[in-house]
């Protein structure tokens, strides 16, 4: 995955007002259909993990797990960060064809 693309583009969601962030404002962005991407840190912990992965999976939400909590909270100008939903189809959908030029890159 492009890190310097993927992370700017978190960047201006953020800025556009279109990024939640925290697992508690997360899940209310995906239970109550505004989220359109979750985007997850490796080093999150594996109850919070699990919580959310379960209802990206049941609204059918995206959900990518990459980055570290410093890495994803700077990209959003704020401390660390473990968990962010996007509430824009336009960013969700640039953000994941992002993901998806860089996965078929390394192949």
């Amino acid at each position: 995955m492009d890190s310097d693309r993927f992370l700017s583009m978190i960047g201006l969601a953020t800025k556009a007002g279109k990024v939640k962030s925290g697992e508690f404002a997360v899940l209310g962005a995906i239970t109550g259909s505004m989220a359109f991407l979750v985007v997850v840190t490796e080093d999150m912990g594996s109850a919070s993990y699990k919580k959310l992965s379960d209802k990206c999976a049941y609204y059918k939400v995206p959900l990518i797990k990459k980055y570290t909590r410093e890495e994803l909270g700077r990209a959003c100008g704020q401390p660390d960060r473990s968990s962010i939903a996007v509430c824009d189809a336009g960013f969700a959908k640039a953000l994941l064809k992002i993901a998806e030029v860089s996965a078929e890159e390394k192949h």
